[in-house]
């Protein structure tokens, strides 16, 4: 299904919107909002928690590196982010979100990728968010 996803014409669409995006602090911050808008409209329950909380953490990246507070975010790495970000709250993907139930699948298995690929940028986010939040609680 992945290699569907990412061979399909609305990723491709959404890549090709990810370079305008990154240059853009106010439009990446668009896109977060964007995005909690989807997560909150989806209502996802149950099993699809740890999703997310995946896209949750991909949308404090975002904020993050917008904000110019994280700089250790590889620029490869923020375009698939953004990518995937954009592929997420667009309506019309490969499997349309108006489907019941399976109008997210795609999105599901793209995320789930994502955070697979991008192991250690998530790993290292992690770690300097955790260390923040000492750093600010302290």
């Amino acid at each position: 299904m992945i290699a569907r996803i990412l061979n399909s014409i609305f990723f491709k669409n959404a890549k090709g919107k990810a370079g305008r995006y990154v240059r853009n602090s106010a439009k990446l911050f668009d896109l977060a909002k964007d995005v909690v808008g989807k997560l909150q409209h989806v209502g996802i329950k149950g099993n699809l928690s740890e999703f997310q909380a995946s896209v949750q953490l991909l949308i404090r990246m975002v904020r993050a590196y917008a904000s110019g507070e994280y700089k250790g975010l590889p620029w490869k790495s923020l375009l698939s982010i953004v990518a995937v970000l954009i592929y997420f709250v667009s309506p019309i993907d490969l499997l349309p979100d108006f489907l019941p139930v399976i109008g997210i699948t795609d999105d599901v298995a793209l995320v789930v990728w994502l955070i697979k690929t991008l192991g250690d940028d998530v790993k290292k986010f992690s770690d300097w968010e955790k260390k923040e939040k000492t750093i600010n609680i302290g």
